[in-house]
């Protein structure tokens, strides 16, 4: 049987379509009410359930890091067993209840209509997260696609793929990223609450832009930034598609009046040039292939799988020492399930005091061409990529990474 209180909440004004609040340290999370829709039998009045889902403090974060999804399925367990226990009662009395949930009734997210941005809290799971407890870069770069599609479903965009407008759907165009670039200054652990907010807004005649800020709900610091360009591309012939005036008209009015950049600063690192890596290259892996789990929506490759590979020729001992700071990717060829492809890395000298050294290569077992490598009085290491097919010289990806020493942080 519903409450009087939840009654009383069901018919009080939801901020669950606005920015979510940002919150101050040492300051809880505040409750946030979302509606569940609830049709009533007989053609009776109608009325909603109001869902109380408490905010997470800093001290008392759970060790199931899907707590507040938890406490949403709570709340739809509890209804549900309402429903079960009015059967057989008399109707008039007890009406059953059908709970139906949107996506959108479920997130920790919103729009803001001023920024023309879209924020969205989530909680970092343990399979998110590496031997450290910290989330990894594929985590990060996940989330912000997350966050992303999300933005494009919350202001009426298709489903069926990234983004895509009606006239876009119209011509069988897609949304592809040309460039992705990410930094981190501090990786979330396990259970840790993070806040990502997103915009779009046009770049140039043939493309568009994302950004992305990533901040700690906790302490309300920002701990990484993200941009990446997108141009449109036939999903028949896989071929890029100027952007139309109808399609720019689309999505124009969801972006800032005025432009915004995660990274507003001169000659920021976003902007360099990644130059061609030449072989002989220090480091190799290949045979690396595809699987199906990395084909996303559009039947490519999915952008994370990318990372990977290019983590994939970094030298072990590294991680040991070092954490990633940087990576920026620039896409030159689509790839796709079937294709075979070797990920090769050089270190190169670094603008703000980076390190470069020479040695002789090794060939190992396991396919990869690898020397010995010193860390010793380096506090920041940068790296070339390149991603291309296997026994050909076509490339797929470039990449850069630059690696910063890592920062001993007492477990939260």
């Amino acid at each position: 049987m519903i409450s009087r209180l939840a009654f009383q909440r069901s018919c009080t004004p939801t901020n669950a379509l606005t920015e979510p609040p940002r919150i101050s340290h040492n300051v809880p999370i505040m409750p946030n009410y979302a509606f569940v829709p609830c049709k009533v039998k007989d053609n009776r009045s109608k009325l909603s359930v109001a869902a109380s889902v408490s905010g997470i403090s800093t001290d008392d974060r759970t060790a199931a890091s899907g707590s507040l999804s938890s406490q949403n399925g709570a709340l739809l367990d509890r209804v549900l067993l309402e429903k079960e226990e009015s059967k057989g009662t008399n109707l008039n009395a007890y009406p059953s209840v059908d709970i139906k949930p949107s996506a959108n009734d479920l997130r920790f997210g919103g729009l803001n209509n001023v920024l023309h941005s879209y924020s969205e809290k989530f909680v970092i799971r343990c399979y998110e997260v590496g031997m450290n407890r910290a989330a990894s870069i594929e985590t990060i770069a996940n989330l912000l696609q997350e966050v992303a599609c999300n933005h494009a479903q919350s202001v009426g965009f298709s489903t069926d793929g990234f983004a895509t407008t009606p006239s876009m759907r119209k011509r069988r165009l897609i949304w592809v990223t040309t460039r992705m670039h990410i930094e981190v200054e501090e990786y979330p652990v396990w259970g840790d609450v993070v806040e990502f907010e997103t915009w779009c807004q046009a770049e140039g005649k043939a493309g568009t832009r994302r950004d992305w800020l990533i901040t700690d709900v906790a302490s309300g610091k920002l701990i990484g930034r993200a941009t990446s360009t997108w141009v449109m591309m036939n999903q028949d012939t896989r071929r890029l598609s100027r952007i139309t005036d109808d399609v720019r008209e689309e999505y124009v009015n969801h972006c800032p009046n005025l432009p915004r950049y995660a990274f507003p600063e001169e000659n920021s690192s976003s902007l360099r040039k990644i130059s061609k890596l030449q072989d002989p290259a220090q480091y190799i892996r290949s045979g690396l292939m595809p699987r199906r789990g990395d084909l996303d929506m559009n039947q490519h490759v999915n952008n994370v799988t990318y990372i990977g590979w290019i983590l994939e020729s970094i030298p072990p001992n590294l991680l040991d020492t070092h954490q990633l700071h940087r990576i920026t990717l620039d896409y030159r060829r689509e790839c796709r399930h079937g294709d075979t492809v070797e990920s090769i890395a050089s270190l190169e000298s670094s603008d703000d005091g980076g390190h470069r050294e020479n040695g002789s290569l090794k060939d190992s077992a396991n396919g990869a061409a690898q020397r010995s490598f010193s860390t010793d009085n380096a506090d920041s290491i940068e790296f070339l990529h390149l991603v291309r097919m296997a026994n050909r010289d076509v490339e797929i990806n470039r990449g850069r990474t630059v690696w910063k020493r890592k920062i001993e942080q007492t477990l939260r």
